[in-house]
């Protein structure tokens, strides 16, 4: 991911990786936004396939309601995918530098991701929160609907009706998916690209390799993690005790697991892998190909 910054401006040089991460993450969430929609409908409960249950929206709400919680999406991408994918590209250079400049072992790729996902999280937490909620809100009856005008609209009244700590409202099991999610994706990415390079290919194929590899590890590892997320941030206190269904994440998890069994932490993973996989393999490319954009331009 890392690329050679000796002859740019050292304040673009710094900002780079961060500013291609964000525009990566955003271009790929345009792309994807569609099949994530469907993907917390389904974690939700809804009933039927991918494709009926995009035909029921588009039939009942339009098309647009595909795009439902899209400005969340993409302020998420600003956020959380701007850091992420920035402090691992400083975190494993620094390490790099440190192994003498030889590949590093994948263990010590694991964590650099697992901590770039990790701090990443905790700045889109709040975005992550806005986008969850306004993809459900139509799942929920009329009288229990949060109706937020848009992403903006969004934060103010969590603020507002939750105090500024209601933004960070799952916060813990997103960290932790996304710490999970980024272990899988990063370091399965570089690991594959350099097995891929040994192999003697080069250029695109590698990239578009690397990154496809990348995309499936990042959804097999972060899909239990993501459906604790969801259910904690979706729930709301019943209306005549003001109890939650879940007093934490790891309470969510045992009780799905009492009550479900294990496979349940895996609703929807083929609609999740088709969502995840492409967008985080869509953001590595993104991620590669931006520089070279770059460079051909002067900048």
């Amino acid at each position: 991911m890392a690329t050679e910054n000796k002859a740019l401006n050292p304040v673009w040089a710094a900002a780079r990786p961060f500013v291609n991460g964000g525009l990566s993450g955003m271009m790929s969430t345009v792309i994807i936004q569609p099949i994530d929609m469907v993907k917390v409908r389904i974690q939700l409960g809804e009933k039927g396939s991918p494709f009926s249950i995009a035909a029921n929206m588009i039939r009942n709400q339009g098309v647009g309601s595909l795009y439902k919680g899209l400005s969340a999406g993409l302020l998420r991408q600003a956020t959380y995918t701007t850091a992420r994918l920035g402090i691992y590209n400083n975190i494993f250079e620094a390490a790099k530098k440190m192994n003498d400049n030889k590949p590093l072992p994948l263990w010590q790729k694991a964590v650099c991701g697992l901590t770039a996902g990790g701090l990443g999280a905790l700045v889109g937490s709040p975005a992550d929160l806005s986008l969850i909620r306004m993809q459900a809100d139509t799942t929920l009856p009329a009288e229990q609907r949060r109706n937020y005008k848009g992403v903006f609209d969004a934060l103010t009244r969590i603020v507002k009706d939750e105090g500024m700590g209601g933004l960070f409202t799952g916060a813990g099991p997103t960290v932790v998916r996304a710490c999970a999610l980024n272990m899988g994706m990063l370091a399965s990415n570089d690991q594959a690209k350099e097995i891929l390079e040994d192999m003697g290919f080069g250029g695109t194929p590698v990239v578009v390799g690397g990154a496809t590899i990348a995309g499936f590890f990042a959804a097999a590892c972060s899909l239990p993690f993501d459906y604790v997320k969801t259910q904690m941030q979706k729930m709301k206190p019943d209306p005549i005790t003001g109890e939650v269904p879940y007093k934490s994440s790891m309470d969510c998890a045992l009780k799905t697991l009492r009550n479900k069994g294990p496979l349940e932490f895996y609703t929807g993973f083929p609609t999740y892998c088709v969502r995840i996989a492409p967008h985080a393999a869509l953001t590595l490319v993104f991620v590669a190909w931006l520089p070279k954009l770059q460079a051909k331009i002067g900048i």
